[in-house]
């Protein structure tokens, strides 16, 4: 299992290029903007470097978007769209209890849209605190948390997505301009059944998985996991069927004579994270030590051969993020110490260059 799924992830078989990497994995959790990228460029051959995963999105390949969870996702811009208009209202219901805290009715949503179309129009593009200041303007209140839902109210709108990064000089990138959905993504994909895109796109990016996992990874409720299932027919290969049917999409690409066998994956990561079960990636006494945590959070973590050995730690601060990360393994003997030190190695290149 742990050796089909590397594959799917191309953990172990990595794409071409940063773009292939993204349009594989469809969405990669990505509220740990460096993360997200380094998730993208463990996928990637060769060494790519924190700049060149921001030049795709200088170039529009890729945008960032709360796409499924309430959380945020690295996705291929021409997947945008059409991914939202399968999990947004559910989105948008979760959060209602909050923005009727926060009095965001519908009204409120639609004078800042108003607002921030006629900001960004013609190609324009904002920080968030350039945007709050818009809302300010005109009358819509950003105080305590209301700046926060207005953001992620309007992207899952499909008003506004994360597109081109904001320059930094001192220290690595951690700022995304916004834009314009409909003018920053000119060419979108509109798959014939979304639901059943959906589902084998999933599939591919993190199979051997099931139903339930779908679910999970989408917030989609399972009766509709189900079904994205059958409608995806013959796109898909059954690999179990108990104690419910585990899919596959196609032949899995050949392991890459030159990937790793470890690897310093980043916080939140999809071959971690993406399924009920994650026994199988981590043995069931360590999985505390990664998370989900009280608060939420997922460490970044050190796999050997598929297993989650370690977590490690790196600030990306300024003045500390070339400073060498942290390992901190539970197995000790499952790698060498300097396996552990190439794979951190890797991603200091990464972060630095």
């Amino acid at each position: 299992m742990r050796a089909e799924r590397l594959r799917s992830h191309r953990l172990s078989a990595p794409a071409r290029t940063i773009a292939e990497a993204a349009r594989h994995m469809l969405a990669t959790q990505a509220q740990e903007f460096w993360g997200g990228r380094w998730a993208i460029a463990q996928r990637t051959r060769g060494t790519p470097t924190l700049s060149d995963v921001d030049a795709a999105f200088d170039r529009g390949e890729i945008v960032r978007s709360w796409t499924m969870r309430g959380t945020i996702h690295l996705i291929p811009a021409e997947d945008l769209s059409w991914v939202l208009s399968l999990t947004a209202d559910r989105q948008h219901r979760q959060m209602a209890g909050v923005r009727r805290v926060e009095a965001i009715d519908d009204a409120e949503l639609d004078r800042a849209e108003a607002a921030t179309r006629a900001a960004l129009a013609g190609g324009n593009r904002l920080t968030r605190k350039e945007l709050a200041e818009v809302w300010e303007g005109a009358g819509v209140s950003t105080a305590k948390q209301r700046g926060y839902h207005l953001l992620v109210a309007l992207s899952l709108r499909g008003a506004i997505c994360q597109g081109p990064v904001v320059a930094r000089a001192e220290g690595p990138t951690r700022e995304q301009y916004l834009v314009l959905t409909e003018e920053w993504i000119r060419d979108p994909a509109i798959p014939a059944d979304p639901l059943a895109e959906l589902f084998v796109r999933y599939i591919a990016s993190h199979g051997p998985a099931g139903a339930r996992d779908f679910a999970w990874w989408t917030s989609l409720p399972l009766g509709v996991a189900r079904q994205a299932a059958e409608r995806a027919g013959d796109r898909l290969a059954v690999v179990a069927d108990e104690p419910e049917p585990m899919y596959v999409a196609g032949p899995a690409p050949r392991r890459a004579a030159s990937a790793p066998e470890v690897l310093a994956l980043p916080p939140f990561e999809e071959y971690y994270l993406s399924y009920v079960d994650r026994t199988v990636p981590c043995a069931p006494e360590f999985l505390s030590a990664i998370g989900p945590s009280m608060n939420g959070i997922v460490r970044p973590i050190i796999v050997v051969r598929g297993e989650a050995v370690g977590v490690w730690t790196h600030s990306v601060a300024v003045g500390r993020h070339a400073d060498d990360p942290v390992p901190e393994l539970f197995a000790p003997g499952a790698a060498t110490e300097a396996e552990v030190a190439a794979s951190l190695d890797r991603y200091k290149a990464f972060i630095t260059g």
